[in-house]
């Protein structure tokens, strides 16, 4: 059992600030909508522009500030990943893509055994 504590929107304005940024998003998708017969760049320069508005102000919140935390975070922690190099990865693709021919080569001989033995045999079909 994990012992981290789940964090909530406690504050009346943080939640104020998220549910404007949703509504900001609302309005983009709403906006896109009815501009229909405007030019595709502007629609989707509305869209865009809620969406950057509405991470603007999510991240004004003490949770938009704890995510964007926790990317850096996450940002740092793949930096020390060890990657496999080119010839490690095209050689487990290869095994991966033998795996997969061979199973499906065994699958295919054990239906068709099954499929003679039903039907040819007990049923008497073919």
């Amino acid at each position: 059992m994990s012992n981290t504590s789940v964090e909530t929107v406690t504050s009346t304005a943080d939640r104020l600030k998220l549910g404007l940024a949703v509504l900001v998003v609302i309005a983009g998708i709403v906006g896109f909508s009815l501009l229909s017969a405007q030019p595709m760049v502007a629609r989707v320069g509305v869209f865009v522009g809620s969406l950057v508005l509405a991470a603007l102000i999510a991240w004004l919140s003490e949770p938009g500030r704890r995510t964007l935390a926790f990317g850096h975070e996450s940002y740092n922690e793949i930096k020390r990943v060890s990657w496999p190099t080119r010839k490690e990865t095209i050689q487990m693709t290869g095994i991966v893509f033998a795996f997969v021919a061979v199973m499906g080569l065994f699958l295919w001989v054990l239906d068709k055994s099954i499929e003679w033995i039903l039907y040819g045999l007990l049923l008497g079909w073919k």
